[in-house]
């Protein structure tokens, strides 16, 4: 397994002190209630009345402004100094630069209610799903094989969680693979588990002349007609409803482009090779391949793939028991078994995405 030079130099050394190495494991002993306090010290408005306050605010300010008991103050309060996300300095409590980030990144506030509202009471099935190889967490919200089966019966903020955690990862990376996509003029796209159809539609109105056929399950393709109503090029967005998870469903042909993004990383090995397969089948000569993942090893800030590689385990509990964000070489291993390779590697694309260029 190899890994970027920037995450080499994390993870090929002990890097803790034995003082610093003992707070890390009393963290993650105590991590539920890390979670809990942080989250609630936002959804309260302490840390962002903190942050408001020109020298800080003393617990009978704070006790006052939250309409909380003075009980819940300092509870959430002391756990939160020794936490690190807030101060306390003559008699005050001001918010701290960690504080600051769970306040004002987007991608933590998205993770936070990705984590609670999908994830959080499926993660206690976490020992059964890897044993069974099976999303055992599912069953705390339906009786699926796989959530995009419920994803459509899902309760409304699971589903308003899981979809601003999947838009956030994907969208910011669509301005400039579109511009990869789309430098060759493509007629014909097929969009591979398009779900909404949010990168079709942008699709379409990048360019007026391609048409776009999203494949995936009926499910999803009926949320994306609804989805594109009254939208610009609607009309030439095309579903096509199946289960990429039978072998004999074979791919439509004649595109001049197949398109998977954030899609593969919820299959298993064998799967996505079988899914390749069948795509490759599809292709002719000219035809471009290309898929958009967030692999972990490829990421140039260790902070992204810490979230990455813990990202793996909502698959493995929740999603369908038997996928993760993958290593690059994984990726490439399946791809190569499926009868295509690999053309092109683009990494950066986006904040953390890497776009790879496949043909026969």
């Amino acid at each position: 397994m190899t890994l970027f030079p920037s995450l080499e130099k994390h993870y090929s050394k002990e890097r803790l002190s034995a003082l610093e190495a003992q707070r890390l494991a009393h963290e993650i002993s105590f991590g539920p209630v890390v979670f809990q306090v942080s989250r609630l010290m936002i959804k309260f408005g302490i840390l962002q009345m903190l942050l408001d306050s020109d020298h800080g605010l003393s617990l009978e300010e704070i006790n006052e402004k939250s309409k909380l008991s003075k009980y819940a103050c300092k509870c959430l309060l002391e756990s939160s100094l020794t936490i690190g996300t807030v101060i306390f300095r003559n008699n005050k409590y001001t918010c701290s630069k960690a504080g600051w980030f769970l306040l004002n990144d987007p991608l933590v506030r998205v993770d936070i209610d990705f984590n609670h509202d999908v994830n959080y009471l499926g993660w206690f099935h976490l020992e059964e799903a890897l044993l069974k190889g099976k999303p055992e967490g599912l069953k705390v919200f339906g009786e699926w094989s796989t959530i995009y089966e419920g994803l459509a019966q899902l309760p409304k903020k699971v589903q308003d969680s899981w979809f601003g955690f999947d838009h956030y990862y994907s969208d910011q990376a669509f301005d400039e693979a579109l511009q990869i996509v789309f430098a060759n003029k493509p007629k014909t796209l097929l969009d591979v588990g398009g779900n909404t159809g949010r990168w079709a539609l942008r699709c379409v109105d990048y360019d007026e002349d391609v048409n776009v056929t999203i494949m995936d399950l009926p499910q999803q393709i009926e949320m994306m007609k609804r989805n594109k109503e009254n939208k610009n090029g609607a009309n030439r967005i095309f579903g096509y409803g199946c289960n990429l998870l039978d072998n004999n469903t074979n791919f439509l042909k004649g595109f001049d482009v197949i398109w998977f993004s954030q899609f593969l990383d919820c299959f298993s090995e064998e799967e996505v090779t079988s899914i390749l397969r069948r795509a490759a089948k599809s292709m002719s000569r000219n035809a471009k391949l290309y898929i958009m993942e967030t692999f972990w090893d490829r990421q140039r800030f260790e902070t992204a793939a810490y979230a990455l590689t813990q990202i793996s385990l909502y698959f493995t509990a929740l999603a369908n028991g038997n996928s993760k964000m993958y290593h690059s070489e994984d990726m490439i291993c399946c791809i190569e078994n499926a009868g295509l390779k690999v053309e092109e590697i683009i990494d950066g694309v986006g904040k953390a995405h890497s776009l790879m260029v496949c043909k026969i």
